[in-house]
Parts: structure tokens; sequence; C-alpha cells
């Protein structure tokens, strides 16, 4: 029997996983993920990283790798127009840095991140088991039994569900899900431009949804791009022509010549919210415990946050000798993370609702609000150390750039 197993190796897994060998190195931990061994390595995405997770992950001592690879966002702005509009009047601007030398966030690619996770967490002699997956789940008392896809049975005092929005094990373990659709998909892709982005990123308030600009290293960006489902679908699968043909309508010319460069992808956007983070022997962590929509940058944050919390939960819980998996343990983790998940999820949803529109009443009414918080400096500071998850109080140790 193992100490504990984290069904999902992507970042947020392998976090986990690094985050409580670190602190505890005695304690046995095993990570099981589904694609086979070098799949990562052909994620063309990135995320953005707030500065507090930044912290964590220098903690864990692989963020000095994966700086090397990735784009300080100095500067945020915001519009709000229509995608025919010649003229797009900027709302709010946010200069980028909470503190000297460390932005508000950084855009990293997936591949650096993971790779770097990856490293440290073998390095650290977790046992990682890739292209195999966990097929049945069961409470054994004093333990939790996984049952792989191979006839594998591993137990262990704690699972930690890091498996996705739509995710198996937190199905095999009953708990229910706040669900909806957006009717709405994310287009990810990247550009290369003729002129320097200088760190900037743009989120501009369309019709259809948002259009974030963000910058990569180089003349590049990443964007997230926002349609309803339909469009994005066929936007997705027409040729270049057609795709850089609208991307310009909606990127503008300010960078100069635009060019689509490697895959794009759409992804259909929700709301997902679990009833519990926590049942006996599991704990979800991730997008199996929320997944919201992308307008704030914020989803692959919210998972740095459960990793920090239910770390110090666990790591915590066997300084003092208790068991890590029961639920009584386990209940901490849960009613530290659930309302600042629920409250980014209302935000989210809220905020979608609001700019995802053409209705004259509301676009007068938040192009004022816009306005009005880009003229007070104090309000503008609260919102960007909110974001960069500088302003927290009493939260995880990890957070602030503290070992456990």
């Amino acid at each position: 029997m193992t100490d504990m197993i984290v069904v999902g190796g992507g970042y947020v897994g392998l976090a986990a996983a690094l985050a409580v060998k670190t602190a505890a190195p005695h304690l046995e931990i095993t990570v099981i993920e589904a694609s086979p061994e070098n799949a990562w390595q052909k994620d063309p995405r990135a995320s953005a990283i707030i500065a507090a997770a930044t912290r964590m992950l220098d903690v864990f001592g692989v963020w000095n790798e994966i700086e090397t690879q990735s784009q300080p966002i100095h500067k945020m702005i915001v519009t709000d127009s229509r995608a025919a509009d010649p003229v797009r009047p900027v709302f709010l601007t946010f200069d980028g840095a909470v503190e000297e030398g460390r932005p508000f966030a950084y855009m990293v690619p997936n591949v650096a991140m993971v790779g770097a996770l990856l490293r440290a967490a073998r390095e650290a002699g977790i046992v990682i088991r890739n292209g195999v997956k966990a097929e049945a789940l069961a409470d054994r008392g004093a333990s939790a039994e996984v049952t792989l896809n191979d006839g594998t049975v591993l137990s262990a005092r704690l699972v930690v569900a890091c498996d996705g929005v739509r995710s198996h094990m937190r199905d095999l373990a009953g708990i229910k899900t706040v669900t909806w659709s957006y009717g709405q998909s994310g287009i990810v892709a990247t550009v290369e431009h003729e002129r320097p982005h200088q760190g900037v990123a743009e989120e501009h308030f369309l019709p259809a949804g948002p259009f974030a600009i963000l910058p990569l290293t180089g003349n590049r960006s990443s964007l997230v791009w926002t349609e309803r489902s339909a469009d994005a679908d066929r936007l997705v699968a027409s040729d270049d022509l057609v795709f850089e043909t609208e991307l310009e309508r909606r990127f503008g010319h300010k960078l100069g010549a635009i060019r689509s460069v490697g895959d794009r992808r759409a992804f259909p956007l929700g709301l997902t919210l679990s009833r519990a983070f926590v049942k006996q022997r599991l704990a979800l962590a991730g997008d199996a415990a929320h997944g919201i929509h992308p307008i704030s940058g914020q989803g692959l944050n919210l998972g740095f946050k459960d990793v920090a919390a239910l770390a110090e939960t666990v790591v915590d819980a066997d300084r003092l000798g208790l068991d890590i998996g029961d639920l009584t343990v386990l209940e901490r983790y849960q009613t530290w993370r659930r309302f600042d998940t629920f409250r980014m999820g209302v935000t989210t949803d809220v905020l979608n609702r609001l700019f995802s529109n053409d209705i004259t009443p509301l676009r007068i009414a938040r192009d004022f609000g816009l306005g009005l918080v880009d003229r007070l400096p104090k309000l503008k500071s609260y919102f960007i150390t909110e974001a960069a998850g500088t302003a927290i109080k009493d939260g995880p140790k990890l957070l602030a750039g503290h070992a456990l």
C-alpha cells in the first residue's frame, strides 16, 4: 500500500504530488496518467500563471527553469467593442507589477511547465505510471483501492483526483456537480506578428464573447477566442485564409501582419462546480473540482490554489500522526477552498453574461463601470493584487513562497 495516489498527471496532478513529497519525503506517492509517456510534449497551449503560483513553483525548485521560457505580462488592456468597430477605445488598463521584479502574471508554455514538474517529481522519488487508466474506486475502510485498466489494483490512504472537468474519479465517488453550458467554445491558437507586443495582454469584449491576446516569447501571442460553438467549430475547420481573415477583424493591425501558426482547437465552455470536494479517502483538485469560463484567466490558478491548500492539509495531518485520508482531516481542505471557488465561478459567470452580448443599455453601464475603475488607483491596485493572488491573508503557505 502507498500513502497517496494522484489520478491525473497534468500540471495540477504533478504539482499536488510534488507539494506533498517536497514537505514529507517519507510519504510514498504514485501518479497515474492515462496519456502515453511523452504525450505532454505535443501540447501547443500556454497558460497564464499568477504571481502567487510562481512562488509555490519556486518552493518546488522548478520556477527558475520555467521562467526562462516564460513571458512576463507587464500590462493589461481591456476594451469593449464590436468586431467591425474601426476604433476600440481602451476603458481599463492595469500595470503588471505587484512587487519589485515580479509581474502579476506570466504566460508559460504548457510543455515547459509539465516538463519541469515531471523532472522534479521523478527526482523526488514519485512513481509515475503512464498509459494506464483508473477504472474503479473502492473504499476499503483503512484504505482506498484504485483498479487500473491493466488489471492492477493499487491501495492508498488518500486518492487525489486531478483528472479534469469530466472527472471519472468524481463520478465513481458519486459526487454530484452543478453544471451548465454557455453555448460558447474557446478557440485556442498561436499567432506570429510583425511587431513586438512589449509584454502587453489585451482582452477585447466582443458580442460573441471575450477575445484575449496573451503575449508569448518573441513576436508571438496566444489567443483565447470565444465564439458561439457552431461558429467556433466552423472557424477551426476552415482553411487558413478564412481563419486568418476572421482573426484579423478581431486582432487588428497594431502589431503589423499576423499569421496563425501550429494547431488550432476549440473547447466547449461551461461552468462546473462540484457539490463536494472530498469524501472519505478522496479529494478533488483542479478541474475535477471546478471548471470555469476563461474570461478571467484563473482556471489553472484555481487548481494551483487547491494544490497549496491540499498539500498543507495533508502534511500538517501527517506531522500530527493523523490519517491523511480521513474525512475529518480532508474537510479542512474543503472548507479552505469551497468559498473561493464558488466566488470565482459566480464572478466569471456574471462577467461572461454581462459582456457577451450587444445590448445597448448593458454596454453603456459596463463601459461606465470600466472607466470608473480606471480612474480609481486604489481600486485598480486591489483588483490586480486579487488577480495575482497576493492579497490572500491567512492563505496556504506555499502561495506566499513559504515551505511547509
